[in-house]
Parts: C-alpha cells; structure tokens; sequence
C-alpha cells in the first residue's frame, strides 16, 4: 500500500484539569524528520513524542506543535509573606517621609513581582500528564496516517494510470520496431538502384546484406524493450505490497527514464520517436509523484 508523505492529524484531550492540543503536518523527506514546538515544562516529553510519531511515519519532514495547559489550583500558587512584607514596610516608610495617607489596597499589593509565585512544569508534572499527551499525540498520528493512506490510494491510482500507458505505447514501439530495418533495406536499395543507372557502378548484394545487418544491430532495441517491462511488472508489484516503497519505485523509475531514451536514441524512426516522447512523459509524470511517497 502506497503512503503520501502528505498529511495532516489533529487531536485534543482534556482529562483530569489538562487540556492537551496535537496538530502534525508532514511533508516529504527522504529521512524521518522531526520539527517539535510544545509547552514550557514538558522539553522532557521530546523523546518519547518521537518515538511515538515514528511508528506511524518513516519517511517524511513532520512539523508537530504539542500545547498543554493545566487549570489553575491553590497548590499552584505559592504566596510569598516575606516578600508581601517587604512592600509593606516599604510603602508604609513611604507614606510617612511624604505625609501621605495609606490608600494601598491589598490587590495592588499581590500584583506587584515576587508577591505570587506560580508553580510551572515540575518534572513530575511532565511524567504525570504523559499519558494524556500519549492519547492525544496518538490520535492524531492516526489521522495523520489516515490522511496519508489516502492520498496514497489517488497516487497508486494515478501510477497505474501512467504504466498503462507506457505499456501501451511500448507495445506500439516492439510491433513498429521490424520494419524500421526493413523500411532502411528499401531505403537502402532505392539509394543504390538510382546510383547505379546514373554512374553504372555494380554493387555486391552481400554488401548490401552486411550494410543492412550492422544497420540492425545499431537499431535494435529489443534488449531495452524487455528490461523496461520487466521494470512496468517490479513496479507493479511493489506498488501492491503492504509496505510502502518509495525509494525502490524511485529506482525502477530511473531506469525506466534511462531505457526510453536509449530506444529514442537507437530506434532511428519518427513514429518509434513519437511513441517515445509519450512514454517519457508518462515516467516524467511518474517521477515527479515518487518524490512525495513514503
């Protein structure tokens, strides 16, 4: 089964006074690539996210952005009297050297810096809420592998399309391939006939034989026909596997580039050329949609 390296996954879980937000989006990458943002407190959480992510991608870049937010309780605030004391000894000193009366109010008091201390991402915190974060990276890895295995689906759709082309027009090519040489043989005697009534020059057969024989050795192409559907058949077959082949299909593309062009270049006809550029064009079309699977 074909996997894009193109998706997207989103997942949020609330439990016991945390809320947990996961969005990942990856792109293609010929290595596994993580790029991770998530909430101060939990840097200590990176690695086992990782781990997670990679079970359910193996190639591609994955931009992950991991927010967590934990409500509010009295144990997470912590009031400092030594501090709030201090303000107070201060203002009241200060009052009196400027004659003014004391209108402070308490809440001016707790607003001011180092009054109120609030307790974030203890270490312990991180390994308290990993099994919240754990169920939402999931969830949204499995969107994410979701969306994934269906754009792979439209792509094998789509490279299917494609070889059947190739395999159309390949076929096109091996009927029209024998009488490339047989058309160079008329071609050939037409020459000589009309050389030999103008100048009267006698022309061994045997010569002619030997001209047309190295003429189809230069043209054959049946050794390129063979291997590129050899190639059509492996990719075929890789494409139907359970596991997805992106770098194996990228192989088998290249060379069926490379046989196309030596037919093009050996084949020595118009009509083979024209069933050549479509060929090439079908591996072109091939080529630029294995960049994007996994």
């Amino acid at each position: 089964m074909l996997l894009s390296m193109t998706g997207h996954g989103e997942a949020h879980v609330d439990r016991d006074n945390v809320h947990v937000s996961v969005e990942l989006r990856s792109v293609n990458n010929r290595y596994f690539k993580l790029n991770l943002r998530i909430s101060d407190g939990y840097n200590g959480l990176e690695s086992r996210i990782e781990s997670l992510v990679r079970r359910y991608v193996h190639r591609g870049s994955v931009n992950a952005n991991v927010r967590i937010v934990r409500d509010a309780t009295p144990d997470d605030y912590h009031l400092n009297l030594t501090v709030l004391k201090s303000y107070r000894k201060q203002l009241e000193s200060l009052c009196d050297e400027l004659h003014l009366p004391e209108l402070v109010h308490v809440n001016a008091l707790l607003s001011l810096p180092g009054v109120v201390n609030e307790r974030v991402g203890a270490a312990a915190d991180a390994d308290e809420d990993w099994s919240i974060v754990e169920a939402a990276v999931t969830q949204a890895a499995e969107r994410l592998a979701e969306m994934r295995a269906e754009e792979g689906r439209a792509m094998q759709f789509d490279f299917e399309r494609n070889a059947a082309t190739i395999t159309t027009e390949l076929g096109e090519v091996e009927s029209r391939a024998p009488l490339v040489v047989e058309n160079y043989r008329t071609r050939l005697t037409e020459r000589l006939n009309k050389l030999l009534a103008e100048y009267d020059v006698r022309v061994e057969p045997a010569d002619v034989v030997r001209e047309v024989g190295l003429f189809a050795e230069r043209s054959d192409i049946s050794e390129e026909i063979v291997r590129l559907r050899s190639h059509l058949e492996q990719f075929a077959a890789f494409i139907e596997q359970a596991e997805s082949n992106g770098r194996k299909l990228e192989f088998l593309i290249q060379e069926m580039f490379r046989e196309a062009n030596t037919i093009g270049s050996k084949s020595n006809d118009a009509r083979i050329a024209q069933h050549v550029v479509e060929i090439k064009t079908a591996v072109e079309r091939m080529r630029e949609m294995v960049q994007n699977v996994e």
